[in-house]
């Protein structure tokens, strides 16, 4: 069991504040922030997109027939274990 006590209320408080230290801005003021913040990211071109995109289709579909075969093989095994019994 435990030795550590529970935060004291005071300690809890003072906790809360500190969180709530922060200055509230307005919401026209956020989503100008996340404007500026937006316009910073480095967004992919469609080219770049299209390729990625094709690429995981590619990708998944190579894995979906990876693991059916896995998963066959594993379904026969048991399938040959379980026709001993």
């Amino acid at each position: 069991m435990s030795d550590r006590k529970p935060a004291s209320p005071a300690a809890q408080g003072s906790a809360d504040k500190a969180a709530n230290d922060k200055p509230r801005i307005s919401p026209g003021e956020f989503f100008r922030q996340v404007r500026v913040e937006a316009n910073k990211v480095a967004w992919p071109s469609r080219q770049e997109t299209v390729q990625t995109a094709i690429f995981v289709g590619i990708l998944m579909t190579i894995l979906a027939l990876f693991f059916l075969g896995v998963d066959s093989l594993f379904g026969f095994v048991v399938r040959s274990l379980l026709s001993l019994a």
